[in-house]
């Protein structure tokens, strides 16, 4: 069972990978109980940039081969990303966070830019 975000973005948390409060890293606090609800406009624009920015630092020379990757994957597991990016087992969670976090700070993005505003639910 996964756990989803809906509204005026949509999606999936990746499983094992990415918590329901990832948003967070984006500049704006959820809301809980059972949802966390999280609302960007044009105001939160640079702390969306800078965080697709330290997303993208973190990743560093890895971001274009874990697209590569998930481009001629539809699954994955760790051995198949150790072996892919020639890289040691203990790094792919966290690669695989922050490249899951760049996802979805691209979303908001996109959606603050074309709408001046994203509001969407997590769920817990």
């Amino acid at each position: 069972m996964g756990r989803y975000y809906n509204g005026d973005i949509d999606g999936k948390f990746w499983f094992a990978v990415q918590s329901s409060d990832d948003a967070e890293f984006f500049g704006v606090t959820g809301e809980t109980p059972n949802y966390l609800e999280y609302y960007f406009d044009e105001e939160n624009l640079e702390e969306i940039k800078q965080g697709i920015s330290e997303c993208l630092k973190q990743l560093g020379e890895y971001k274009e081969k874990l697209d590569y990757f998930f481009k001629e994957n539809n699954g994955y597991n760790d051995e198949m990303i150790v072996t892919s990016l020639e890289i040691e087992k203990d790094k792919v969670k966290t690669l695989l966070e922050w490249y899951a976090r760049l996802e979805l700070g691209e979303k908001i993005l996109k959606c603050v830019e074309e709408n001046g505003t994203c509001h969407f639910e997590a769920e817990c």
